[in-house]
């Protein structure tokens, strides 16, 4: 299996700014991961969508993962109780 390719939606910017370096950096690195295992130990399918959501420390991931392209697409980067809106 060949390596995905990570893209980001460019609301996901908007979402980085609130966020603190310390906490980007790991963020970052956890999207990262996700170009080799897009479906990492802890990762959630979302009920009723596409989507799939990884925790990294407080902060949620949600992403979409296209199997046929081996890409996978953040969509939104927060907190729980912000997420999901």
């Amino acid at each position: 299996m060949g390596a995905y390719r990570v893209y980001l939606k460019e609301s996901v910017e908007k979402d980085f700014s609130t966020i603190p370096k310390q906490d980007l950096q790991k963020i970052l690195q956890c999207i990262e991961a996700l170009t080799k295992d897009p479906r990492p130990p802890g990762h959630e399918k979302l009920t009723g969508q596409d989507r799939y959501r990884v925790r990294q420390g407080r902060y949620r991931i949600v992403y979409s993962i296209q199997d046929q392209d081996l890409t996978v697409w953040v969509v939104k980067v927060g907190q729980r109780k912000n997420i999901y809106r």
